[in-house]
């Protein structure tokens, strides 16, 4: 991998610049900070890229991933388009020589995980997946906590984003775009979990509820499951779980909860929570969120062209949570837990 002399000759671009989020806008403004050059999106829709033409004036815009590696000077390419487009768009951009960012999730199946790792290495670039949320204000308070002991040693994770209602009619709901009902918030948690349990996995189990809302949904029978849940077991002996649900009437406190031999440290919206038990009290300590840090994600990419640094989010690190989310769906159709893979 050549690198550049400085931020501003790293060339980016998007493919992707849809409505929802208005996400290619915040990805090339989030580059931009990191000192990176805005140069080029690739959108289907004729609207959009005239709203890209608005947001960065003299921006080039093309109808393709294929005409935009064709007639611009891109050198990195985030992609930003549904999830089961990740892998095929990645491995384009990669066999043309270019760095590749991918929106969380890096892609559905370990399969298109592996080959797109494959193919970085052997075209020697950078690809990695915007794990931004890796340096959320919640998660940095509580591994400070954790890592100084406050809690004693870890034993158990249990991640949780569920609540009632029908799911939206778009692409998030249909399985065969999305992946599932965990590839989503899933994914972020389970990155989450892994920071805090820094072992390898040993057995992933899957269970899921289908079929609820499918006579409701135009999906049809391509509806996302209406609950998965997934217990990981690491080599350490903690464990984790994951649910993700849109039939729990009675969703938990918190997105994470980690129990330790010491106490309990609770991961939510308004605050940080930790409980202990103290001479047969229970002391209940609330901790203020930092502000989030997610700008250091793309600061990360350019340090790391520019200057070697190490790169944070890798396409391994990247890998592990698809895998599980990939193991958690064999095992529900095997009704057996499986055995990891590594690379």
């Amino acid at each position: 991998m050549k690198k550049a002399k400085s931020a501003s000759q790293i060339k980016v671009g998007v493919v992707g610049y849809g409505g929802a989020f208005n996400m290619g806008r915040a990805h090339l403004n989030e580059m931009k900070r990191a000192g990176m050059t805005p140069v080029a999106v690739a959108e289907i829709d004729p609207t959009r890229l005239e709203a890209a033409k608005t947001d960065f004036p003299g921006i080039g815009t093309y109808k393709s991933l294929a005409v935009m590696l064709a007639k611009s000077d891109v050198n990195l390419v985030t992609i930003i388009t549904p999830h089961n487009t990740h892998a095929k768009l990645a491995l384009q951009a990669l066999s043309a020589g270019k760095h590749v960012v991918c929106e969380k999730p890096l892609a559905i199946t370990t399969a298109e995980c592996d080959a797109m790792i494959n193919l970085a290495a052997k075209r020697r670039v950078v690809l990695s997946t915007y794990h931004n949320r890796h340096w959320d204000g919640w998660i940095l308070n509580a591994l400070k906590h954790i890592q100084a002991g406050m809690i004693g040693e870890v034993v158990r994770i249990d991640a949780h984003v569920a609540g009632y209602g029908k799911p939206r009619d778009w692409w998030r709901s249909s399985k065969t775009i999305s992946g599932g009902i965990m590839y989503d918030w899933g994914v972020h948690l389970l990155e989450y979990g892994l920071q805090i349990i820094d072992s390898e996995i040993t057995e992933v189990s899957g269970y899921a509820k289908c079929g609820f809302w499918a006579d409701q949904s135009k999906w049809g029978k391509d509806t996302n499951e209406d609950e998965g849940y997934a217990v990981i077991r690491f080599k350490s002996g903690a464990y984790m779980t994951l649910l993700t649900s849109s039939i729990d009437a009675n969703p938990r406190k918190g997105l994470l909860e980690i129990t330790g031999t010491k106490g309990s440290y609770i991961i939510d919206w308004p605050y940080n929570e930790c409980i202990q038990h103290k001479n047969g009290d229970v002391i209940s300590t609330k901790f203020a969120h930092p502000a989030d840090e997610g700008y250091r994600f793309y600061q990360n990419i350019a340090d790391h062209l520019t200057k070697g640094e190490k790169l944070v989010i890798t396409g391994e690190w990247a890998r592990r949570p698809i895998h599980i989310l990939d193991l958690a769906i064999q095992s529900y159709k095997k009704g057996a837990a499986v055995k990891p893979k590594y690379k």
